[in-house]
């Protein structure tokens, strides 16, 4: 059983993901206090399902694209559970996450997440085999330069960002339902599942959220 989370945006989610499938999911609205509710979340996962850490074999967390607090919330979060429990840790990208919630598109699926500062962070994938396949990676554009590039392209746009500038990527555009335009912790455990029996961990001590483009504050070094 793996343990997920995701605060990669203002709708944050934890999971429980097992060999059978999704065991629970459990969102939280708290806008970007993401540490107000994280651990609390946690815990009624925990009990819903009747275990406790022992249980688990690896923690999974969205590592970005995304808010820049709610991912370094997150990520810390996993990993002081995984030095506390003696686990492994599992990253999966906010974006593959997105894509990976429209399985077996017949169109390339482009997931877009507001980046705010009138940019966006953006990845397109090939789901027609059912699990997400990077063809471009995660970058931070201009919504304009996005439907430039896709224009003419049959495509699904899926995310907060394809729902924002809706109108920029033109009146042809196929966006996906809103309720996938969230990465959620279902499917990060889902993802992570697969990555975990290929062996795909990361360092604790060394992992760092995938921001994209550069935070906007950055911690000033001590001398």
């Amino acid at each position: 059983m793996i343990l997920a989370l995701d605060t990669a945006t203002s709708v944050s989610s934890v999971a429980l993901y097992a060999d059978e499938g999704l065991v629970i999911n459990r969102y939280f609205n708290v806008g970007l206090q993401h540490s107000q509710r994280l651990f609390v979340e946690i815990e009624a996962a925990l009990s819903m399902a009747n275990v406790g850490m022992e249980a688990l074999q690896a923690i999974a967390v969205s590592i970005g694209p995304g808010s820049f607090t709610g991912l370094r919330i997150a990520l810390s979060a996993a990993k002081g559970l995984c030095l506390a429990a003696d686990k492994v840790l599992v990253t999966v990208s906010t974006l593959e996450t997105l894509a990976a919630r429209l399985p077996f598109a017949r169109l390339p699926v482009c997931a877009v997440l507001d980046a705010r500062k009138r940019e966006v962070y953006t990845a397109l994938y090939d789901t027609t085999e059912g699990v997400p396949v990077e063809r471009i990676g995660p970058r931070a554009i201009l919504p304009t330069q996005l439907a430039e590039e896709r224009a003419g392209q049959p495509t699904i746009f899926t995310g907060d960002g394809a729902e924002v500038y809706r109108d920029l990527l033109g009146p042809n555009a196929q966006i996906a339902p809103s309720f996938c335009a969230r990465p959620d912790a279902g499917t990060i455990g889902w993802l992570a599942l697969s990555k975990l029996e290929r062996g795909e961990t990361v360092d604790i001590d060394s992992v760092e959220p995938e921001y994209v483009r550069p935070p906007d504050a950055i911690p000033l070094s001590r001398k």
